[in-house]
């Protein structure tokens, strides 16, 4: 019945793909932007996103350059299917998301041009999602949720006058009904409390309108002007959050005071003194049949990587697709790498190895498929009783391979340091500065920010660890293992540095 089922998607599939042959790929200096839409709207859309990255670099000095490792894009038709990939269910109210994922960064948005008032709804939600990994990729400091949350919301109204002019801090009308008749949540608990620990999703949406509303007053007040520098700057070299914002804001309650005045004032924006150019060339052209019908299976996969039901669905239509385009190597890496991320006591190891086998005879440099390749010769060589050297220096063989294809990949270079800690071994020097290296094309990767904190820990660099720990400890969306960070190293620090940090790399590496 299995190989039924399997011969019957493998027919379905052949049939639909010259319909459904439809994504187009955009390439900018920064990002990787897939869509089904037209051509026009695809231009338009990457033109813009450009450009509000050209105006984010500009607003924080950052040189207007080329990014070696862009962001990947996927535009769906609607926000319910943003949504669904999401959570795997229909009907969730997320309109789009951004992942900083250990195969690579990436956001999902959607096409609607649904308008509240101001910008479409999915621009907005491109925009915060951008202006988060904007603030992961390029901010050297830590920062608290609220504020988190709070910039992604001010940048996300960004727009641009017929000049190219940008106007930054609009209104979020889109929290107007938050703000304006649900009930306040203080300054003071918006200040010390994550949009996690509210009670419910009302006062969550409040949460992130008195965030932004904060954001906004702290930005454009002259009244205010310096105080957030001072508190940003304060939690950076260790004072407790709630002093750090006494000191810089004043009493609190007189903060929550002047929070509700400045919400009921006319609301100012910035617009640039000259109009903002949209750097480099914009390339778009159609996907092949091949990766035409294996993207929509890639979107999936790397969405519900924690849903074992979700990932063995892929893994079959995955099967299906093979037996159509099996001349295809990105096919037979996508099937190996969903084999893969079964459960270890599920997977099929054998086919795992065979599907990223067939993709190397196929493209001999193909570089996650090198990469996944040492990812399957380790977990061989760790089941060994007695592991040989030499059976480590295979394992590293390909990912080397892969380093030298494309040393602006992150991956290789965080695998090549990883296989020393899967080893045992404390990693040489070369390893060590690869990761670095990785470090600074992918810092919102928290396995390879983990590891290279331990790293910088073990040299003595106790404080440039803790700040770049900092960074997962104060995320809204970190699950704990934060703090649990700070602990270890400040446990470290205490000790004067023994060498640790191999088992924390690999246990918080999110594989």
């Amino acid at each position: 019945m299995h190989g039924l089922r399997i011969t019957i998607l493998a027919a379905l599939a052949a049939l639909a793909t010259p319909a459904q042959a439809n994504w187009l790929r955009a390439d900018t200096d920064n990002f990787i932007i897939y869509s089904e839409g037209k051509e026009k709207s695809l231009r338009t859309f990457a033109e813009n996103l450009q450009r509000f990255d050209a105006t984010l670099r500009a607003r924080f000095g950052l040189k207007q350059a080329p990014e070696p490792n862009r962001l990947t894009i996927y535009l769906v038709p609607r926000g319910v299917d943003a949504g669904r990939l999401v959570t795997g269910k229909s009907g969730s109210f997320i309109a789009g998301w951004y992942k900083p994922d250990p195969e690579g960064s990436f956001a999902s948005s959607h096409r609607e041009d649904v308008v509240i008032k101001g910008t479409p709804q999915s621009q907005q939600t491109l925009f915060h999602e951008y202006s988060h990994h904007f603030m992961k990729r390029y901010a050297a400091a830590a920062f608290p949720a609220w504020f988190i949350e709070g910039f992604a919301e001010y940048h996300s109204t960004a727009d641009f006058t017929k000049e190219g002019r940008a106007e930054i801090g609009k209104p979020v009308y889109a929290r107007a009904y938050g703000l304006l008749a649900m009930p306040k949540v203080p300054a003071e608990k918006i200040l010390l409390q994550r949009p996690g620990e509210m009670r419910n999703s009302g006062q969550t949406d409040v949460y992130y309108g008195r965030s932004w509303l904060l954001t906004h007053m702290l930005y454009n007040d002259p009244a205010r002007a310096g105080q957030l520098t001072k508190y940003i700057e304060a939690i950076n070299h260790g004072e407790d959050g709630k002093k750090a914002a006494i000191d810089a804001f004043g009493d609190l309650a007189e903060l929550d005071k002047d929070l509700n005045r400045y919400m009921n004032k006319p609301m100012t924006y910035r617009t640039s003194a000259e109009p903002v150019a949209v750097p480099g060339k914009i390339g778009i052209a159609p996907l092949s049949p091949a990766e035409d019908a294996l993207l929509p299976l890639r979107l999936e996969r790397i969405s519900g990587q924690n849903d074992a039901e979700r990932i063995a669905k892929v893994r079959d239509e995955l099967k299906a697709l093979s037996l159509v385009h099996g001349s295809d190597a990105g096919v037979w890496f996508e099937l190996a790498r969903a084999e893969w991320a079964i459960d270890d006591d599920k997977r099929d190891k054998a086919a795992a190895r065979a599907a990223v086998d067939k993709a190397l005879a196929i493209d001999p440099k193909h570089v996650r498929a090198n990469v996944l390749l040492g990812r399957i010769l380790t977990a061989e060589v760790e089941a060994k009783d007695d592991p040989r050297p030499e059976d480590w220096n295979a394992v590293r063989k390909p990912i080397a391979l892969a380093n030298r294809t494309n040393p602006d990949d992150p991956l290789p270079l965080y695998a090549y340091f990883k296989s020393f800690v899967d080893q045992g071994r404390w990693p040489p020097p070369i390893a060590i500065e690869g990761l670095h290296r990785a470090f600074q094309l992918a810092p919102e990767n928290i396995g390879v920010r983990v590891s290279y904190a331990f790293a910088l820990a073990n040299d003595g660099r106790y404080d440039d660890a803790l700040t770049l720990a900092k960074a997962v400890a104060f995320d809204p969306h970190d699950g704990g293992q934060g703090e649990h960070l700070l602990a270890q190293l400040e446990a470290m620090r205490g000790r004067g540095g023994a060498r640790a940090g191999a088992a924390p790399a690999e246990t918080t590496a999110g594989e």
